[in-house]
């Protein structure tokens, strides 16, 4: 229920004003379900059968039934105000056809008022016509695209205004060049039914939903986005088809205040368009770390040996899956790397005791305290809506009663429990699904995600904050990648790069399949070979699809369709060797603008060619920057199961800071 409002009358008839048995409160109601918005007035009286609720459906005619009954029908009176138009006329002079009854005797005057009931979805809604009265209420009338014309209601405590600013977030309402006391509903063509559940909903109030919470809207509906949504973004006339970019620009810092997205070059920004970044070079991957190799990585006691090369082996190669459930708790920093077994064990007790402290917290709320308490029972209904469609094609979360999904629930309310400022935001689950996934354990699989969620956190406030930086970021690292095909974007209203929205949020999670997103994870995880690695993937996959962009001239509403159509469709592997070799690029650029080196945390003294560093042969072997990968070979360890001092400082001294 988005919005309810008492105190709403009918008008049944037209006798005098003060006869109360003219007058039928009743309650409105408007209703989100899953596929549609209903408008529902009933009247209060708590012994209404509900059979005899009319409900407007797809083809209103055939649900509802208007007839003229004269014997009802009775003349205006001499005192009625001027004011009153032919649809309050209507409201004496007509009656429902209802169903039969079993006891069809009976007429108590409970079911005489029922006949008023009414229920229909804002997608057969033609029209709204807004009156006051004389005596200072004001009604509504609401007409259906059949032409049937509702009984009007009459706002006698105030408050239509609320319920029409309700309405216009889910339908797009214009006053009528005929009579400005009219609001037209302005209907949209869908294009393909191969997007039938963006289709529901008008396009003015998905882009009103996507002002009022970008994440709900970008992880649902908004993201499978195609032509029907550029009617809201630009203008109908043929002769100005596209908006300035300033315009544009204009409307996303208004959704995301902050969000300062160059359109063009300003005083004081950053020319990079002429940096000649080179020939990026060949990069190859490796096998995944095998179970022997992270074996001869540790000593006696449990210890890693050199993390550094670990996360290098890591980050060329990603993790054979039996070693996931173990290292992922290194990489997300659940497990401190330089920690023994023993040390890992007592850690583990002790959060096992945390974690089940806090699930008892809203395990023993009552259903009394739940109804007081707002926030909670939001967050409860978000993440059971959200789990029950969380990779429901995996085994490990497919069926019903899957002991998955309650593991899913469980975890992420207790993460309310952990950080009820934040609660639960819509995405969440997908951050946790495959963590949950690999580790098979609540306790272990919930702080691995409050590791992850705090390298996250950013991006889930309501302020925005992580998202507003990303997107500024990756609109310098582009820029200076490729000005001319940032420049394309801008000049068709896309440099706001809005559609890498979801790629940001939850890193690529809808975009590559799930096995291929445990790899990008675990390598992304690992820091290397840089700062906000995740950035320079962004960079990859549209340098990717920039000569199709470009060549086919692609304009706002097909860059959308296009960049929303690549998921599950982008090889992972080529998409590393491509982020990799653009970070190779511009670590080796001599003349890498300050802002970018900031980005991707490069020190100056770093960023030099491979030329002037030696060439190492496994790193040349390995295809990576010798500055960072100089000594990727397996480590020499000692009889005594320590490596060996002279060779590990010589190879911690030729690291490059990231």
């Amino acid at each position: 229920v988005v919005y309810e409002q008492e105190g709403v009358f009918i008008h049944s008839s037209c006798g005098k004003n003060d006869d109360q048995d003219n007058l039928i409160a009743g309650i409105l109601r408007v209703i989100e379900k899953e596929n549609e918005v209903v408008v529902d007035w009933r009247p209060l009286d708590e012994t209404l059968d509900t059979s005899n609720i009319l409900c407007a459906g797809k083809d209103s005619s055939s649900v509802v039934e208007w007839t003229q009954t004269p014997k009802e029908k009775c003349s205006r009176g001499a005192d009625r105000p001027s004011s009153y138009e032919a649809e309050w006329d209507m409201v004496t002079t007509v009656s429902f056809k209802k169903k039969p009854h079993s006891n069809g005797d009976a007429t108590t005057h409970a079911n005489r008022e029922s006949k008023w009931s009414f229920l229909f979805s804002l997608t057969d809604l033609k029209s709204i016509k807004q009156n006051k009265e004389g005596m200072g209420w004001s009604y509504l009338v609401f007409c259906l695209k059949d032409d049937v014309k509702l009984p009007a209601l009459h706002f006698h405590h105030g408050d239509s205004k609320s319920l029409i600013k309700c309405l216009e977030k889910h339908v797009a309402l214009n006053e009528s060049p005929h009579d400005e006391r009219v609001l037209l509903v302005k209907t949209q063509k869908s294009l393909s039914q191969s997007f039938e559940n963006l289709f529901d909903e008008p396009s003015y109030g998905l882009l009103q939903k996507w002002k009022k919470d970008p994440y709900i809207v970008t992880m649902g509906k908004f993201s499978k986005v195609t032509n029907y949504i550029v009617g809201t973004l630009r203008s109908s006339d043929q002769s100005n088809q596209r908006r300035p970019p300033s315009e544009m620009a204009d409307f996303f810092n208004d959704t995301i205040p902050g969000l300062k997205i160059n359109q063009q070059e300003e005083p004081g920004f950053e020319v990079i368009t002429r940096i000649d970044l080179g020939k990026q070079p060949e990069v190859s991957r490796r096998e995944p770390v095998s179970a022997e190799e992270w074996a001869k990585n540790m000593d006696s006691e449990g210890r890693i040996l050199d993390v550094d090369y670990i996360k290098r082996l890591i980050f060329k190669g990603g993790l054979c899956h039996t070693l996931r459930k173990e290292a992922w708790k290194f990489l997300l920093g659940y497990f401190p790397w330089n920690s023994t077994k023993e040390e890992r064990a007592n850690l583990q007790k002790r959060k096992t005791d945390e974690y089940f402290r806090m699930k008892l917290q809203w395990k023993s709320v009552s259903e009394e305290q739940e109804k007081r308490n707002s926030r909670l029972r939001d967050y409860r209904s978000l993440i059971e809506k959200d789990v029950n469609r969380t990779d429901r094609t995996n085994k490990f979360y497919e069926g019903e009663d899957n002991p998955g999904l309650i593991l899913l629930h469980d975890i992420l309310m207790t993460y309310c429990m952990y950080d009820f400022d934040l609660g639960y935001v819509q995405g969440m689950s997908d951050l946790l699904s495959p963590v949950l996934y690999v580790m098979e354990n609540e306790v272990d699989a919930f702080w691995c995600f409050v590791s992850y969620m705090d390298q996250m956190h950013q991006n889930f406030e309501e302020q925005m904050q992580g998202m507003k930086t990303q997107l500024i970021q990756l609109s310098h690292l582009l820029r200076l990648l490729d000005s001319g095909f940032c420049s394309y974007l801008e000049s068709q209203d896309s440099g706001y790069l809005y559609f890498c929205f979801r790629w940001l949020l939850i890193r690529f999670k809808r975009e590559f399949s799930f096995q291929d997103i445990l790899r990008l994870w675990e390598v992304m995880w690992t820091e290397l070979p840089c700062q906000n690695f995740h950035l320079l993937l962004c960079c990859a996959i549209l340098e990717s699809e920039k000569q199709q962009i470009m060549d086919k001239h692609y304009g706002f509403n097909e860059i959308l369709k296009h960049i929303n159509e690549l998921s599950m469709k982008i090889d992972v592997e080529y998409i590393l060797c491509k982020a990799e070799a653009i970070s190779m690029q511009m670590m080796n650029c001599k003349e890498l603008p300050q802002t970018v080196s900031e980005i991707l945390g490069i020190e100056n003294s770093s960023v030099t060619p491979d030329s002037d560093t030696g060439e190492d042969e496994s790193g040349a072997e390995l295809g990576c920057p010798t500055s960072l990968y100089q000594s990727i070979s397996t480590p020499v360890i000692a009889a005594n199961g320590t490596r060996d001092g002279a060779q590990q400082a010589a190879e911690t001294q030729s690291l490059t800071p990231a």
